[in-house]
């Protein structure tokens, strides 16, 4: 590179010289725009900053006309400024007036210069502004020199970033770093909170982005990468990913990157132009993600992810941290942010500090979204890049009912939420009220709302809502919020222990649903076309009887003297059911043989959740004690629609008229044989499903915790004779014109329900 004052080493000192210097941020701009202009031998330096209404404004210039600071105002995507911007990558040009994206401006007079380079001012891979040099000479740029370039745009990153330029500007107009952001995601968790954000994987924050000795900064690179390539390949020979699991392939995927000769080359060339060692990575990854974020192919932005987590290890590396998050003691009112997260990650932050969740990946039915409904978390997921737009301690605002998040808001968004919040409140101890209230209908109808539940966090919840029992244990939490495969004690400990907390209130035990999409990171994968239909559950529990036989004999140990009630995940058909049966009673005979004491009463159902078992209820149930409807499963089974594909899962309504058959049906043939029958899907937690399960016969369902107060509140209000004549005949002849769930709502309103 060409530059007078000897290059960008030195132009970089020099910077850092100025960033220190106690002068206004316009005297600091200008003195920075004079310095590389001189540095690189260009007639022309001009800062553009991205301010919050998406227009570029010239902040700074050494070379166009000084009254244009300010004045200067473009459309983010105008101009060859704009082009920059839109694209995030670098623009040379020999003769900018031919470029077809030129845009003249009198006021600037830059009529008389034709090169041309920009580069955008990136951080986390997000846009923040342009900065330009330009020459009267035809003439392009070399690499160096736009290495260079994009090397001084990562200071005056940072610079915009502090918020340092905030006070340049008129209200509407700040710069757009430091902008409020509305993000919309999916509800996961019912609630709202507000907080501060806290990194689930924090960034580590570089301080120094100037080398003072290029040598050395090159060899602390060089051993961070080999420290960084060695513990990848310990960890997939020697440690617990060697026979497979969900992290192996993960794992593989960081370490094809680590020796990647390209990804190493440009780190290398980043510290040449003057950075440390910790500010290349970040610049290198910040150039790759505002690539990678503009791509459509989910394949490319999931590489994304993974080349994120390697420069998080590296520079974890550098700078001699270990590489697992930490969990010390978290702020009040923490907002954590994730790109994912697992249910013992989850469980490991701090319950009193902790106030809202989000996270870039996860659906309504993910294990996290469970745990996090199950602790009280107001949660958000499918949030795009939200690790990248947020800073530690941004204030943030968790909308988990409507899937909202507000990244830096406003005041009046604030007052506005906070008055919601105290609303909520407010209806919490009207509903706190009614806990121990019978939930009876206004005709006098009886319905049990027992809750869902599947964790020791879970217990209280039966005192603290009044609930009628746990409908729903799903004994597979436990497995993946642990390390290993829990031993027969360690889930027998568990089991009493929901008992106990039980008392004399009915508890319904799943036995193991894992498979598919609840894969434990210490049993190996299987790939699978089609999880959700393949080896899951009852099947997989079948196949490898000593897990299942395990697993009941630590309940039936458990129940001893109590009523206990066992049921089977994923039956498709009356034949799974027997056999399935069959192990509970050779494990009664093991206890008996063995003196143990047994439980009073072995009652075993299923849950119906394959369509198959809808044209064998008669001959199931004269085998079950009981049915249970999950009614996630068997809506996304009957449609024909994974219900973790967003494209997909909206496109089908649960309350339509063929699942209302459906489950009237189911709710019909146990009536007809004498067996209860429970509901415990997501359906049952909504009240306006609740009011419409009702309404076709359910007198039991098992709810989120959260749920209860609000169903119990719209059931005490509720006339099940009369929903009931006006819900069936739609179900039987569904007619043109509005579906079922705008009908259902609009006779709810009118019949003055909260739903």
């Amino acid at each position: 590179m060409r530059g007078a004052l000897g290059g960008p080493r030195v132009l970089l000192r020099r910077l850092r010289e100025v960033m220190a210097e106690p002068v206004s941020a316009q005297e600091r701009l200008d003195k920075i725009v004079v310095l590389i202009a001189a540095n690189m031998v260009a007639e022309v330096c001009s800062v553009y900053v991205l301010r919050v209404d998406s227009t570029l404004e010239l902040y700074a210039t050494e070379g166009l006309n000084r009254d244009a600071v300010h004045h200067t105002v473009m459309h983010a995507d105008e101009g060859l400024v704009g082009l920059v911007a839109s694209q995030a990558s670098a623009l040379n040009l020999s003769n900018a007036q031919a470029h077809p994206a030129f845009s003249y401006r009198p006021e600037t007079g830059e009529e008389i210069y034709h090169s041309f380079l920009g580069v955008p001012i990136l951080r986390a891979g997000n846009t923040l502004g342009v900065l330009v040099v330009q020459n009267r000479a035809r003439r392009t740029y070399s690499e160096e020199e736009v290495e260079a370039l994009q090397t001084t745009a990562m200071v005056l990153a940072e610079m915009i970033a502090s918020g340092e330029l905030s006070a340049l500007a008129p209200p509407g107009a700040e710069p757009a770093a430091r902008r409020s952001l509305h993000l919309k995601g999916t509800a996961l968790a019912d609630g709202i909170a507000l907080g501060h954000v806290v990194l689930h994987e924090p960034r580590v924050v570089v301080t120094n982005f100037i080398a003072d000795d290029i040598p050395n900064e090159l060899k602390h690179l060089h051993a961070a990468v080999e420290g960084l390539r060695a513990n990848l390949d310990e960890l997939l020979e020697h440690g617990d990913v060697v026979e497979g699991g969900e992290h192996r392939e993960v794992l593989e995927a960081y370490r094809m990157f680590a020796y990647d000769r390209g990804w190493f080359h440009k780190l290398e060339e980043a510290v040449m132009t003057g950075l440390t060692a910790e500010a290349a990575v970040e610049r290198v990854q910040s150039d790759t993600r505002a690539r990678m974020l503009r791509q459509t192919d989910p394949f490319l932005r999931e590489r994304l992810h993974d080349l994120d987590d390697l420069a998080n290890r590296l520079m974890r590396q550098l700078i001699g941290r270990d590489h697992a998050p930490t969990r010390e003691s978290l702020p009040e009112n923490a907002i954590l942010v994730a790109r994912s997260m697992g249910p013992a990650a989850l469980l490991d932050y701090d319950r009193k500090r902790l106030r809202g969740l989000v996270l870039e990946e996860g659906g309504p039915h993910s294990h996290a979204a469970i745990v996090a409904r199950a602790l009280g978390v107001p949660t958000v997921g499918g949030v795009d890049n939200a690790t990248g737009v947020v800073d530690p301690g941004d204030a943030v605002i968790v909308d988990g009912t409507a899937g909202d998040l507000h990244i830096r808001p406003l005041p009046d968004m604030e007052a506005a939420y906070a008055e919601r919040v105290r609303l909520r409140a407010r209806r919490q101890l009207q509903y706190q009220a009614l806990r121990d209230k019978p939930c009876l209908t206004k005709d006098g109808e009886e319905v049990m709302l027992m809750i869902n539940a599947g964790l020791s966090v879970d217990l209280p919840h039966i005192v603290d809502t009044g609930a009628a029992g746990i409908g729903l244990f799903r004994t597979e939490l436990q497995f993946m919020v642990a390390p290993n495969f829990p031993r027969a004690s360690e889930q027998y400990t568990l089991y009493r222990a929901v008992l106990d907390a039980a008392g004399d209130k009915p508890v319904t035990f799943r036995t193991l649903d894992i498979g598919g999409d609840k894969v434990l990171p210490y049993m190996r994968n299987i790939e699978e076309e089609n999880p959700a239909l393949g080896w899951r559950a009852i099947r997989l529990g079948l196949d490898r009887p000593a897990l299942l036989r395990t697993q009941l004999r630590a309940l039936l140990r458990a129940g001893a003297g109590r009523v206990l009630k066992i049921m089977f995940p994923m039956i498709a058909t009356v034949e799974e059911f027997d056999r399935a049966k069959e192990l509970v009673e050779h494990e009664l005979t093991h206890l008996r043989r063995h003196g143990h004491k047994l439980p009073d009463q072995v009652e075993v159902g299923t849950m119906v959740e394959v369509p198959s078992l809808l044209y064998q209820l008669d001959e199931l149930l004269e085998h079950a004690d009981f049915l249970s409807v999950g009614s996630n499963d068997l809506v996304q089974f009957l449609y024909a629609a994974d219900r973790g594909n967003p494209r997909v899962s909206a496109r089908f309504d649960s309350l339509s008229a063929p699942v209302l058959r459906a489950l009237r049906d189911i709710a019909d043939k146990c009536r007809e044989h004498g067996k209860p029958v429970t509901l415990c899907g997501e359906l049952a937690s909504q009240p306006l499903g609740a009011l419409a399960l009702v309404a076709i016969g359910y007198r039991a369902l098992s709810l989120t915790p959260s749920a209860v107060g609000p169903v119990k509140a719209m059931l005490l209000d509720f006339d099940c004779r009369k929903t009931a004549a006006f819900l069936c005949p739609l179900i039987d002849k569904p007619t043109g014109g509005a579906p079922i769930r705008a009908r259902l709502e609009k006779f709810a309103a009118d019949s003055g329900l909260q739903v």
